[in-house]
């Protein structure tokens, strides 16, 4: 077990060894962390800090990136990312967005020319503290069939939403278009367990419906799986991602013209345009209660609301550390020696 400050300083340290400003390694470090705090490892530091590293030094990623507004009204906002990564140029376009919806009540920011954001809901969850409800969604290069496709067209395209409360953890729904976000696939192949039915096509398109081992190539099916299952739900879905987070950005979108390239699309809506913030909160505290106390089923223990077990973990990490994988760790300690720095776990 890391703790997680040990853990978000040694992210940090790496960032700036790739040229990144301190300010901006700290907004990073902390998008990261904060994913494996609340038990996202698909989208924490060991998913993705090495991902980020190779694109640094390889020039896909750009270390400082100039970003510009493209075009702008008092609620929207065209940006031009400059290749700068998405964990953390898109914190900086939420904060775009939640000062427009305190003038006008809505703010909504679009980034073209942009590189992966991570997990999906840091980014929606800014807006909390503001009595805001937060939107981000990600269009992502290529590696989903569409529904009775034999090619991958769309990405995972994740959708993040977040939603203030008073007494309750507040409501933060975070999930991949697709059956289920690729990074699992890599943890999965890690850990060597077998992966669930319904989540890979083979290469003709065709669902896999039984267990699978991970393997090094891979094409994710949209969520659903089938069409009889409702896949065409999903690819929906899907699709409505790639037009708000990729055509709308006109940078192009997932696949055109496909990885490295990324589009996002992060929006807050302020309560007190609809509400009053306090009533909004006290009927969300009375909502979320009333989902987590519905009678559970038979063999199932609760019924739980999204962002409550993400919620749940982050207080045990904070108290007990972060869990890394011993490959990672070895990882940790191979590049800090040859980056020359501390690695302190």
């Amino acid at each position: 077990m890391v703790p997680g400050d040990d853990l978000k300083s040694t992210v940090a340290a790496v960032f700036e060894k790739m040229g990144v400003p301190p300010e901006d390694a700290q907004l990073g470090a902390d998008v990261l962390v904060l994913a494996d705090l609340r038990g996202v490892d698909s989208h924490g530091v060991s998913n993705m800090l090495r991902s980020y590293v190779n694109g640094y030094t390889s020039g896909q990623i750009n270390p400082n990136p100039q970003m510009r507004v493209v075009r702008e009204t008092p609620s929207t906002a065209s940006l031009d990312s400059d290749r700068g990564l998405g964990i953390i140029t898109t914190p900086k376009a939420m904060d775009m967005a939640i000062r427009k919806a305190a003038e006008v009540g809505i703010g909504m920011v679009t980034l073209g020319n942009a590189r992966h954001l991570g997990m999906a809901s840091y980014h929606a969850m800014k807006a909390l503290e503001h009595d805001m409800i937060g939107v981000c969604m990600t269009s992502c290069p290529p590696s989903v069939v569409p529904t009775f496709g034999a090619e991958p067209r769309l990405g995972t395209n994740p959708i993040a939403i977040a939603v203030p409360s008073r007494n309750e953890p507040p409501f933060v729904f975070d999930a991949a278009t697709s059956t289920v976000a690729g990074n699992k696939v890599g943890i999965a192949r890690r850990l060597g367990v077998k992966l669930e039915p319904g989540w890979l096509a083979d290469s003709e398109g065709t669902p896999i419906m039984e267990e699978a081992d991970a393997p090094d190539n891979y094409t994710l099916l949209t969520l659903g799986s089938t069409r009889e299952l409702g896949s065409h739900k999903g690819y929906g879905l899907s699709c409505m991602v790639d037009i708000l987070a990729g055509v709308l950005t006109g940078f192009g979108y997932g696949a055109v013209p496909g990885r490295p390239n990324f589009g996002h699309y992060v929006a807050a809506y302020n309560v007190a345009g609809f509400d009053d913030p306090d009533h909004f909160k006290d009927q969300m505290d009375e909502w979320l209660r009333m989902m987590k106390t519905t009678r559970p089923a038979p063999g199932e223990e609760r019924v739980l609301v999204a962002g409550q077990p993400e919620a749940e973990m982050e207080e045990i990490r904070r108290v007990e550390g972060i869990p890394l994988h011993e490959e990672v760790v070895d990882w940790f300690h191979d590049t800090c020696g040859e980056l020359g720095i501390d690695c302190p776990f």
